[in-house]
Protein backbone atom coordinates (compact mmCIF):
# COMPACT_ATOMS: atom_id res chain seq x y z
CA UNK A 1 0.00 0.00 0.00
CA UNK A 2 1.22 3.60 -0.99
CA UNK A 3 0.50 6.68 1.61
CA UNK A 4 -0.76 9.60 -0.13
CA UNK A 5 -1.48 12.95 1.59
CA UNK A 6 -2.70 15.81 0.79
CA UNK A 7 -2.14 19.06 2.99
CA UNK A 8 -2.78 17.72 6.04
CA UNK A 9 -4.76 14.36 5.40
CA UNK A 10 -3.25 11.04 4.71
CA UNK A 11 -5.04 8.14 2.97
CA UNK A 12 -4.03 4.91 1.38
CA UNK A 13 -3.96 3.97 -2.09
CA UNK A 14 -3.46 0.25 -3.11
CA UNK A 15 0.13 0.34 -5.45
CA UNK A 16 -0.76 0.75 -9.00
CA UNK A 17 -4.21 2.39 -8.50
CA UNK A 18 -5.35 5.91 -9.81
CA UNK A 19 -4.86 8.59 -7.04
CA UNK A 20 -8.45 9.67 -8.75
CA UNK A 21 -11.17 8.08 -5.89
CA UNK A 22 -8.21 9.68 -3.41
CA UNK A 23 -8.25 12.97 -4.05
CA UNK A 24 -11.76 13.31 -4.14
CA UNK A 25 -12.61 11.98 -0.69
CA UNK A 26 -9.64 14.38 0.68
CA UNK A 27 -11.79 17.26 -1.20
CA UNK A 28 -10.05 17.94 -4.76
CA UNK A 29 -12.68 18.83 -6.80
CA UNK A 30 -12.99 16.35 -9.92
CA UNK A 31 -14.53 17.86 -13.06
CA UNK A 32 -14.44 15.65 -15.79
CA UNK A 33 -11.81 12.53 -15.34
CA UNK A 34 -10.82 12.92 -18.64
CA UNK A 35 -7.93 15.12 -18.04
CA UNK A 36 -9.10 18.29 -19.69
CA UNK A 37 -10.54 20.71 -17.39
CA UNK A 38 -7.67 21.01 -15.38
CA UNK A 39 -9.76 21.31 -11.94
CA UNK A 40 -8.01 18.68 -10.31
CA UNK A 41 -4.56 20.30 -10.14
CA UNK A 42 -2.16 19.67 -7.65
CA UNK A 43 1.18 20.24 -6.28
CA UNK A 44 3.26 17.33 -5.59
CA UNK A 45 5.43 18.31 -3.03
CA UNK A 46 7.43 14.98 -2.12
CA UNK A 47 7.60 11.61 -4.05
CA UNK A 48 7.22 12.97 -7.42
CA UNK A 49 8.93 9.83 -8.30
CA UNK A 50 6.37 7.31 -7.13
CA UNK A 51 3.86 8.60 -9.68
CA UNK A 52 3.57 7.65 -12.94
CA UNK A 53 4.95 9.81 -15.94
CA UNK A 54 3.08 12.55 -17.08
CA UNK A 55 -0.10 11.86 -19.50
CA UNK A 56 -0.23 13.39 -23.19
CA UNK A 57 -3.28 14.90 -21.46
CA UNK A 58 -1.19 16.29 -18.86
CA UNK A 59 1.25 17.46 -20.96
CA UNK A 60 -1.65 19.43 -23.31
CA UNK A 61 -2.45 21.20 -20.47
CA UNK A 62 0.78 22.33 -19.52
CA UNK A 63 1.69 20.86 -16.33
CA UNK A 64 4.99 20.48 -16.02
CA UNK A 65 7.52 20.65 -12.92
CA UNK A 66 5.62 19.78 -9.98
CA UNK A 67 2.62 19.83 -11.14
CA UNK A 68 0.15 17.10 -11.94
CA UNK A 69 -3.58 16.53 -12.60
CA UNK A 70 -4.96 13.88 -10.17
CA UNK A 71 -7.25 12.33 -12.59
CA UNK A 72 -4.29 10.90 -14.37
CA UNK A 73 -1.78 9.95 -12.00
CA UNK A 74 -1.11 6.36 -11.14
CA UNK A 75 0.30 6.17 -7.57
CA UNK A 76 3.41 3.44 -8.43
CA UNK A 77 4.39 2.55 -4.63
CA UNK A 78 5.78 4.43 -1.72
CA UNK A 79 4.73 8.06 -0.25
CA UNK A 80 3.44 11.34 -1.95
CA UNK A 81 2.92 14.38 -0.27
CA UNK A 82 0.77 17.35 -2.21
CA UNK A 83 -1.32 20.31 -1.73
CA UNK A 84 -3.99 21.48 -3.74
Amino acid sequence: MAKFILNDDEAEVADGDKILDTIEELGVPIGCTNGVCGTCEIEVLEGMDNLSPPTEEELDLGMEGNRRLGCQCTIKGGSVKATF
